[in-house]
């Protein structure tokens, strides 16, 4: 299991209201060799991840979005720097009496990450990934089988509005539908944080607002920390905070008073 580093306490007191901090990225940084150049995917980020918040990183390619979303996730590692991660409580912690623990990703074995990706992180990319010989149904369960505390595969499609099609295999789905059992997928573990990487970047538009629909009531009924990558400035209105990212750095942070709903999109 993750090792738990020491919690320092604050000086600042915490607003009214304020949810708590799942990830506390300082000082992350990703260098990585390619034809012998050194390249710079990340270059001294620091972020903070709020419990339940629904979060998009925006920025063109080769901006740093998916080695940030690939760090947080622990499917990469940081050159530099530290990811702090809280377990949000009690879902995911051993008994709900148990003290709020913060763990280094970025000290974490190999074991560990895996512990991590299999119990507290949901993925949802571009491509759908589904197994071709399982029914809608039965590739959600095979992720539900090893999760701690997961729902049933039925319950998971329900949330995405897919019941009628858990029967079906992925040749007989749409691309929306198939991205929307991989939602399923991703959400039947019930885990802390869903990381999508342009889950409607293979998509139409049409498609594409029914995807997000699906990742929006799965952030508003299970409290799930949601990022979501996208080079689509539309998307952005749907967030509650927007991340921008230019050469590997965050350009601006801003906040949508007002959010708009995935029905009012175009693109």
């Amino acid at each position: 299991m993750l090792q738990p580093v020491p919690e320092v306490k604050s000086s600042r007191r915490p607003q009214g209201g304020a949810s708590s901090v799942v990830f506390d990225v300082q000082g992350l940084t990703r260098v990585y060799q390619a034809g012998g150049v050194a390249v710079h995917a990340l270059r001294g980020v620091d972020l903070k991840l709020r419990d339940g918040e629904f979060v998009v990183l925006l920025g063109a390619s080769g901006s740093g979005k998916s080695t940030l979303l690939n760090i947080l996730g622990g499917l990469d590692t940081a050159s530099s720097g530290k990811v702090l991660y809280r377990p949000t409580a009690p879902r995911h912690q051993a008994t709900a009496s148990q003290q709020p623990v913060i763990y280094d990703l970025t000290q974490a074995t190999e074991r560990e990450l895996t512990d991590y990706r299999r119990h507290h992180v949901g993925f949802v990319f571009q491509f759908y990934n589904l197994i071709p010989s399982l029914t809608a149904r039965e590739n959600i369960a095979v992720v539900t089988e090893i999760a701690w505390q997961p729902m049933r595969p039925e319950e998971a499609l329900a949330l995405v509005n897919l019941t009628d099609r858990q029967n079906h295999f992925p040749a007989q789905l749409s691309g929306g539908e198939q991205q929307r059992v991989a939602i399923a997928r991703a959400v039947a573990k019930n885990p802390a944080v869903l990381l999508c990487d342009e889950p409607t970047g293979a998509l139409d538009s049409k498609t594409g607002i029914v995807v997000l629909e699906a990742l929006l009531r799965a952030n508003q009924l299970l409290g799930t920390t949601t990022v979501v990558i996208t080079h689509n400035v539309t998307i952005a209105q749907i967030a509650d905070r927007v991340i921008h990212l230019v050469d590997g750095k965050i350009s601006q942070v801003s906040v949508n008073e007002t959010r708009c709903s995935p029905a009012e999109l175009h693109w």
